[in-house]
């Protein structure tokens, strides 16, 4: 399994919002060249988590995006889930009904375990954790204070 780009973006639009402060407005346009996101992908990023209740969007010219769950409460899981669905490693996880030997495969526990494992970690990773972590927010730390002047 490998993150989709869109779950990776999401992650990066989060973690740039936690290091600004619940709250505070943010422009899009700034984010989006802060964090390497292509703009109009960040749009639709956005909606999904705003849909979540984890940012909101604020229209108009002065309009932006900011965080709307403090950093220790909000964590990789829910935001990698919020944009790309519920995690999980194999087909017969999503649909036990796919496979009609899911009750009795061994492989089939194997990856319903290894996929609580990995939505464990997720879910011990809060956003202000990552920006505790040294030097995670320091190469966007100042890009968004340049590009508003």
């Amino acid at each position: 399994m490998r993150l989709t780009r869109a779950g990776e973006y999401g992650v990066r639009c989060i973690l740039y919002l936690s290091s600004k402060g619940m709250g505070v407005l943010c422009k899009r346009r700034q984010i989006a060249t802060a964090m390497d996101i292509p703009d109009q992908f960040l749009g639709k990023i956005a909606q999904q988590l705003a849909r979540a209740g984890y940012i909101e969007i604020v229209q108009g010219a002065k309009g932006g995006l900011k965080l709307a769950v403090a950093p220790e409460k909000l964590t990789l899981l829910d935001v990698v889930e919020a944009v790309i669905g519920e995690i999980f490693l194999n087909d017969c996880i999503l649909r036990p009904d796919s496979c009609n030997r899911s009750n009795s495969c061994a492989a089939h526990r194997v990856w319903f375990k290894a996929r609580d494992q990995l939505r464990a970690t997720l879910r011990e990773a809060t956003f202000a954790d990552l920006l505790n972590e040294q030097g995670c927010a320091n190469p966007f730390e100042h890009v968004g204070d340049k590009l508003s002047n």
